[in-house]
């Protein structure tokens, strides 16, 4: 099987790192850094040095392949449109051309369900979008949904919030020891492991599934209890909560898991490793 995945950060590397060891895989992988050229060739069969708006390079890049793995992320000074729409149209174009490509996966974001006070939402709950990246980040969903046809099956995996090896909790939110915020941290917090992120995407690839899936543990822990376990762990000083000021978090919703678990996935780490 021919694999493409456009864009290879740090879920992208840790998926192809995993098609790699099946020798049945061909994994093409993208970057836009040429720097990082040396070290793709050692999880890919081949790399390209492109971006979203190259036409020519992501059409280099989905040649002859049957899945294309969508899984870009917005890096300082390019903008969430250049990024993600941009990409997701460019892609749409070529792949309308492609008669090989039977599936796309896109890694998304849980933040497009909004501000809801917690309440429970899963994948037919409407968006609700509140800032502009999120919006984007819907827009780039619309897109890639409306290519969905009997050829081409598109899945989309709405991500929590991503941790795993080399980017731990600690590493996350060590600068919030011994600081005040802003609320009560009564928000909920959805996260998903990497090592769960790569099991769930080749479960998608496996049955080619398609639609929309959301991706999370089954912690659900608010803000408040992730940061004073985390803290308390690494012994060091707890947050403090100014509830006289309004939470500055942007999203607060418990998002259900339910439908990726009925498709036959088991998490690797249903509650969180701090």
């Amino acid at each position: 099987m021919n694999i493409a995945i456009i864009g290879c950060g740090y879920v992208g590397y840790a998926i192809a790192k995993y098609w790699q060891q099946n020798s049945s895989f061909n994994v093409t992988v993208t970057t836009t850094t040429p720097e990082r050229v040396s070290e793709l060739q050692s999880i890919s069969q081949k790399v390209i040095v492109t971006k979203g708006d190259d036409l020519e390079g992501l059409k280099s890049a989905t040649e002859n392949q049957d899945v294309v793995l969508l899984s870009v992320g917005a890096k300082r000074g390019r903008s969430y449109q250049e990024t993600y729409v941009n990409t997701a149209n460019n892609l749409v174009a070529i792949l309308q051309q492609n008669t090989t490509v039977k599936q796309i996966i896109y890694t998304g974001s849980y933040s497009i369900y909004g501000d809801r006070d917690g309440e429970w939402v899963d994948e037919e709950t409407p968006a609700k979008p509140i800032t502009p990246n999120a919006e984007i980040m819907k827009a780039t969903e619309d897109i890639l949904l409306a290519a969905d046809s009997e050829s081409l099956r598109v899945c989309i995996v709405r991500l929590g919030g991503i941790y795993g090896t080399g980017r731990e909790l600690i590493k996350i939110f060590s600068r919030v020891a011994g600081t005040t915020r802003p609320g009560n941290g009564s928000d909920i917090t959805n996260w998903i492991h990497l090592d769960d992120i790569v099991g769930a995407i080749e479960l998608i690839r496996q049955h080619q599934l398609q639609g929309i899936y959301n991706l999370v543990d089954d912690a659900h822990l608010t803000r408040k209890e992730l940061l004073d376990t985390l803290l308390t762990k690494y012994n060091l000083p707890l947050v403090s909560w100014d509830d006289s000021i309004k939470s500055d978090r942007q999203y607060n919703v418990t998002v259900s898991n339910q439908k990726i678990k009925d498709a036959g996935y088991q998490l690797i780490h249903p509650q969180m490793i701090f």
